[in-house]
């Protein structure tokens, strides 16, 4: 059963960034979302998987890396201390915002993004209870792996066969509560039938287990 939510356009301070915020009406916790290179807070998949979750009680943030400036140079796309310190201004931001800030927080990387979530959820131990990352690059977090406390899912399609490489690898090096999940039949993008669907419950079901304050919603917190 769906809610009803509000669609907010917000800035991420100090750089301005811009940002999608749902709100559904009584949200048991905050769902930021780390996009891809070449991605923004339009991404068609991101969008899907944050309309899901707003559906299941879940605010959600898409919001841009990067400043359009930054845009220009490819090398800011792929420059992961960068784009995770981005992630750790969002965290910041959810902290302070009117909408959100007693509301416990999860994190939804794609790609780079992925690795971007992982560091700053390194970074941010005591906000970030939960990260998901798909199709992702969760090696390029480096050595922030072993210092991520929240529990971590991995997902990725089975025949994303290199990406599925170093999943494998970078779940070994994470010492938190952690779940690789491979995805039958599926490709980097997902776009195979029912491999998006899958993904997407899987999603649904990590964030619903870990980032609720005891299952309750953020009036308790």
């Amino acid at each position: 059963m769906g809610e009803n939510s509000e669609t907010i356009d917000v800035l991420i301070e100090p750089r301005g960034l811009e940002g999608i915020l749902r709100l559904p009406r009584r949200p048991m916790g905050l769902i930021i979302f780390a996009h891809g290179s070449g991605s923004s807070r339009f991404s068609p998949r991101n969008s899907l998987v944050a309309r899901r979750l707003s559906n299941r009680g879940f605010a959600t943030l898409l919001f841009d890396l990067l400043t359009t400036g930054e845009e220009q140079d490819r090398r800011n796309v792929f420059d992961i201390p960068l784009l995770s310190s981005r992630v750790g201004e969002a965290v910041g931001w959810a902290s302070t915002s009117s909408y959100v800030q007693r509301l416990p927080i999860g994190l939804f990387g794609a790609s780079t993004g992925a690795a971007a979530a992982l560091v700053a959820a390194a970074d941010e131990p005591g906000p970030v209870r939960a990260v998901v990352s798909r199709g992702g690059r969760p090696d390029l977090a480096g050595e922030a792996l072993a210092h991520v406390k929240a529990a971590t899912l991995l997902i990725v399609g089975g025949l994303d066969h290199d990406v599925l490489d170093l999943n494998r690898h970078a779940l070994r090096l994470l010492q938190c509560e952690k779940r690789l999940d491979v995805v039958p039949g599926a490709t980097h993008l997902f776009e195979e039938p029912g491999t998006l669907e899958a993904m997407v419950e899987a999603s649904i079901n990590w964030f619903s287990a870990y980032v609720p304050r005891n299952g309750q919603g953020s009036e308790d917190g």
